[in-house]
């Protein structure tokens, strides 16, 4: 599963010089950090309202959405989505709550 992380993340790397009217991600570097996050704010607010339709193929749709835009997140910020994945394999088997009270900021 995280090989198709790495490979959108290399897509993701070669856009970043690509012509924005070839490419959709091209399009949205070259509008900037806040199209970005509006688009995440979009993609999230559609994968709840598919939620509470229950229609599985829609929160799958919109889960996948979602997710694509925050790859481009992580891409536009210069991180790798293998930094969320080794800060979920920290998280794994702690308490929820434990774990966030021993975060700092």
């Amino acid at each position: 599963m995280s090989d198709v992380l790495n490979r959108l993340a290399d897509v993701l790397e070669q856009r970043k010089g690509a012509d924005p009217e070839s490419s959709y991600v091209a399009k949205l570097y070259a509008k900037g950090l806040d199209a970005i996050l509006k688009k995440i704010g979009e993609e999230a607010t559609e994968t709840v309202l598919a939620a509470k339709d229950g229609d599985a193929q829609q929160i799958i749709h919109e889960v996948a959405d979602l997710w694509f835009h925050c790859l481009v997140l992580l891409s536009r910020q210069g991180l790798h989505p293998d930094a969320v994945l080794t800060e979920l394999d920290r998280r794994f088997g702690l308490s929820g709550l434990v774990e966030k009270a021993g975060r700092t900021k």
